[in-house]
């Protein structure tokens, strides 16, 4: 009898879980495989929503949880964790010997995952190469996983040409689509009457949905969040809900100046994680989605909802034609988000074509993850691209 293919999953933080869902719950339920999830870094945090709970409510069966210090303090803080990340990765991964380990992104404790696979000779699967984030260190982050990784799942065909670019074996690269974009389809959505009562909040019209985080490749990682809010001023009349910034060097900052602006104001509310069914009825109702995340790049577009893209933290991902980029300026973003909220945009914002597909990438990964040969997969070969001359 074949035994089941073991597929360890890491993950992290809300916003990754969140993308990984619908995978998980294919791999949970295919009786020929074994899910080990591994949870760590933020998910094992109260002040980040302690959203190991979110996946315990799923019914997904967690096999490790690796905690790791990361608490969007300073980046010294970020690299001791990174260092003592890879020592319990190590430990987690050794112990439970997986076939095959698959990572999302680009967040910090990725790097302590494909360091730690490549040293104990593990396959690496990794969603969402390719892309380019360039105020972000993510943006290194994510390349450096590429290449310790064995198998890509690009979200467009731009990314698969940039991961095939680097070297690696185009055999290896299926474009998937964004798997976000996967619960768009599959998840049931709260009424707005439902949701308020949730968030103990009135959702009176217009309703924005923000996130901002640092900008860590940046010498004042703060800005986007400091301009952002002087912006908001302009908009009394607007019902706000803020989700808080990550474990990144500078979120914690970001997350005191949203509490401090939040509060008196009853128009406004902060959540350190709404979760995938609360964050998209807010979707589903608000009128522009306004900050700095790659959710405004990604699923926003494919909901037709407009979003105010401020800084430079998501330059380099493709674009659709929904979303306003302009710089971490007040009068600039406050002139973006009226622009945004203008019925001629938000008709506009409706007709665009999102560029990251339109839902499936979870059966793709999964039919890949299932059924494909990992005997010969951890060697790999650097496929030099021909260089034409300028």
């Amino acid at each position: 009898m074949t035994r089941s293919r073991r597929i360890a999953v890491v993950t992290g933080s809300r916003a990754e879980y969140g993308l990984l869902r619908g995978l998980l719950r294919r791999l949970r339920d295919d009786p020929a495989v074994e899910l080990i999830l591994i949870v760590t870094a933020a998910h094992l945090r109260p002040e980040f929503g302690l959203t190991v709970s979110e996946i315990e409510a799923d019914s997904i069966p967690i096999a490790a949880r690796v905690p790791l210090p990361l608490d969007g303090g300073t980046p010294l803080a970020a690299a001791q964790a990174l260092g003592q990340g890879v020592g319990a990765m190590a430990d987690a991964i050794h112990r439970l010997l997986p076939d095959v380990v698959v990572v999302l992104g680009d967040r910090i404790e990725l790097l302590a995952v494909a360091s730690s696979c490549l040293l104990l000779g593990v396959p690496l699967a990794h969603i969402h190469g390719g892309e380019i984030t360039e105020g972000a260190i993510d943006d290194a982050i994510r390349h450096a996983v590429t290449k310790m990784a064995h198998l890509h799942f690009p979200a467009a065909e731009a990314y698969r040409n940039r991961i095939v670019q680097m070297g690696e074996m185009p055999e290896r690269v299926f474009v998937t689509g964004a798997p976000g974009l996967d619960n768009i389809a599959e998840q049931p959505r709260l009424t707005r009457e439902q949701l308020e009562n949730d968030l103990g909040l009135a959702l009176r019209d217009p309703v924005l949905a923000v996130t901002c985080h640092p900008e860590t490749a940046s010498p004042t990682p703060e800005a986007p969040a400091t301009t952002m809010l002087e912006a908001l001023d302009a908009f009394p009349q607007a019902t706000i809900v803020f989700t808080k910034a990550g474990a990144d060097p500078g979120g914690a900052a970001i997350n005191r100046m949203i509490e401090q602006w939040a509060a008196g104001r009853p128009n406004a509310r902060v959540v350190a994680s709404l979760g995938v069914q609360r964050y998209l009825s807010l979707l589903d109702i608000a009128s522009a989605m306004v900050g700095n995340s790659s959710s405004g790049v990604i699923e926003a577009p494919a909901l037709g909802l407009p979003t105010v893209n401020i800084g430079d933290r998501q330059k380099g991902r493709l674009r659709s034609a929904s979303i306003i980029d302009c710089e971490a300026d007040p009068r600039a973003i406050k002139d973006a988000i009226a622009r945004a909220l203008s019925p001629a945009f938000r008709a506009k914002a409706r007709s665009a074509k999102p560029p990251y597909g339109r839902g499936g990438a979870a059966d793709a990964i999964h039919r890949v993850l299932a059924g494909c040969d990992l005997s010969g997969l951890l060697k790999k070969s650097f496929v030099d691209i021909p260089m034409t001359r300028a």
